[in-house]
């Protein structure tokens, strides 16, 4: 698993008007292909009067899945515009859907490279930008007596806590990036002299700064 990776928030969408035109970009995190597909194929769905809905998506941990589509706009004009404006942003696991309904001016394959573009931005801008960061659950369990200790220096530290339970002894759900996890097993282990029992669990994605 990535140590930390860019993807978006939500599913969101914007609209945007280029000579009478009128271009809604969607974007959606995503952890599949299949939920790539998925939501393009949603979008299409919603959008069936819509003169073009193009996409592009990057999903996988080594980006290994992608795939653009012009949906009918001449080639190069819209799914690989779509597509290079998330590699630009550094995203991963997102799906881009930019739909257009035809105003009744031409652009020309440079207007319609730029229309995509800016379609494509302003959904994922919408969306908003978002930093994943891995990290290890591990559970730290001690005897009350070590509880006030514990706290002030996990707070002192800015570990993340996923929560707290108080029984006959004090279990702290301690939630370290994962690549400093092995780091924090031995700093808690020598704060409490060994007396803490530590169990360590799985992995998962928590957005940066919050």
């Amino acid at each position: 698993m990535l140590a930390k990776y860019s993807t978006v928030r939500q599913q969101a969408s914007a609209e945007i008007v280029i000579k009478k035109s009128r271009f809604i970009g969607y974007a959606k995190p995503v952890e599949t292909e299949e939920e790539a597909v998925a939501f393009i194929n949603e979008i299409k769905q919603l959008h069936k009067q819509a003169t073009h809905n193009c996409s592009a998506y990057v999903a996988g941990e080594r980006d290994q899945f992608q795939k653009a589509s012009d949906d009918g706009e001449p080639s190069g004009t819209a799914g690989k515009p779509i597509l290079e404006v998330i590699k630009h942003k550094g995203l991963k696991n997102v799906a881009v859907v930019v739909t257009r309904y035809f105003g009744g001016i031409m652009l020309g394959a440079g207007g319609l490279v730029r229309a995509y573009t800016d379609g494509a931005v302003a959904g994922i801008e919408a969306a908003g930008k978002i930093v994943n960061v891995l990290h290890r659950e591990i559970l730290v369990d001690v005897d009350y007596a070590w509880y006030g200790k514990l706290e002030n220096e996990l707070h002192g530290r800015g570990t993340r806590i996923g929560g707290i339970e108080f029984t006959d002894r004090v279990v702290v759900r301690c939630l370290p990036e994962e690549h400093e996890a092995e780091a924090f097993a031995a700093w808690i282990t020598d704060l409490t002299g060994g007396q803490a029992v530590l169990t360590t669990g799985e992995c998962r994605y928590y957005i940066e700064g919050e």
